[in-house]
């Protein structure tokens, strides 16, 4: 049997997962919900939590599989992008147990494990693919030719899809995490309530910058002449935010399944987790005959079980890194 651990530690959330012959046997995240109380994740914070809770994570993991650790053949770990402290965490204690136990070890990018998530379950997206990738830090449709064959062919030019969820949830007085409560409320309100604009950028790339200035100005002005817009229209409000959000992200999916002639259609990443976008997303899959993948919740955010899927496949290749390794905040394809 080939048996890998997977660790993640990319940003608040301790992840560790076990993965046999290719099936995932547990696992395990420890969310660290300090950061509420500072309307984010504070870094230094994030990698001391980190400390104290990845043992008993990896323990968890390890006996929800009933695998023990000399069954083990590779650990595979986010090496980036991610929080510098957080990574340096996870790095580290995959180095160590891999040097206490002889194992190779596997280096895996956290956004291609993102993609490689949705071969956890069935069904599975068949080469090539398209994937939009969302998330906190990152908005990017990749062109997926095989599981390491990836290619970023639009991103975003300046803030991600998942900040302007959460920043728009400060600016509405909306506890961190913003963007699960802005989906919230959007269910109860109506998405052609506000306008906002739809930025006009060429090709497949995206920018999410202007929309957050002109959310920010359409709040300050209305409160202006109405000290309780914001209690009595939330609901409508968080509606017509997202939906511009979506049509932002879908309108440059589609544009990319024409432009590339493929109409298998993949979304992964922590945004993909949003109710709006996926049933958005459906709706497109019924009008341009799409094949559409979304995975499960417990895979959209960041987890082991992703990192412990790129790290068999990586395995399979015999791709293994020294120990001489080092994690990376930015890490590209």
């Amino acid at each position: 049997m080939d048996i890998i651990l997977g660790i993640e530690t990319s940003c608040d959330d301790t992840s560790a997962a076990v993965c046999v012959n290719g099936k995932i046997r547990s696992n395990v995240i420890s969310t660290q919900i300090i950061h509420q109380n500072y309307g984010g994740v504070v870094p230094e914070l994030a990698s001391r939590l980190h400390q104290q809770n990845i043992i008993p994570v990896v323990h968890e993991a390890l006996s929800i599989a009933k695998v023990h650790k000399n069954d083990i053949d590779a650990i595979a770990f986010t090496r980036g992008p991610g929080l510098l402290g957080s990574l340096l965490v996870g790095t580290s204690f995959a180095k160590a147990f891999a040097l206490a136990n002889q194992l190779p070890l596997i280096e895996i990018n956290h956004m291609q494990a993102h993609i490689l998530a949705h071969f956890i379950d069935e069904p599975k997206p068949a080469f090539p693919f398209l994937c939009l990738t969302v998330s906190g830090g990152h908005t990017q449709i990749v062109l997926v030719k095989d599981y390491f064959d990836m290619e970023i062919v639009g991103q975003t030019t300046d803030d991600a899809a998942g900040e302007a969820f959460d920043k728009t949830a400060k600016i509405l007085g909306l506890p961190y995490p913003g963007g699960p409560l802005i989906d919230k409320y959007a269910q109860q309100g109506n998405p052609d309530a506000y306008q906002f604009p739809e930025p006009q950028i060429a090709g497949l790339n995206f920018s999410f910058s202007g929309l957050k200035t002109s959310i920010l100005y359409f709040v300050r002005d209305h409160l202006k002449n109405d000290p309780d817009f914001l209690k009595n229209n939330l609901c409508d409000i968080c509606a017509s935010v997202q939906h511009r959000i979506i049509t932002i992200l879908l309108n440059k999916l589609n544009k990319a399944s024409q432009q590339y002639q493929i109409k298998d259609i993949a979304i992964a990443g922590g945004v993909s987790a949003n109710s709006g976008l996926r049933d958005a997303l459906r709706n497109m899959a019924d009008q341009y005959r799409w094949n559409v993948f979304i995975p499960k919740f417990e895979y959209c955010t960041d987890n082991a079980a992703m990192i412990a899927m790129a790290g068999y496949y990586k395995f399979l290749k015999k791709d293994f890194t020294g120990q001489d390794v080092a994690p990376l905040a930015r890490m590209n394809f």
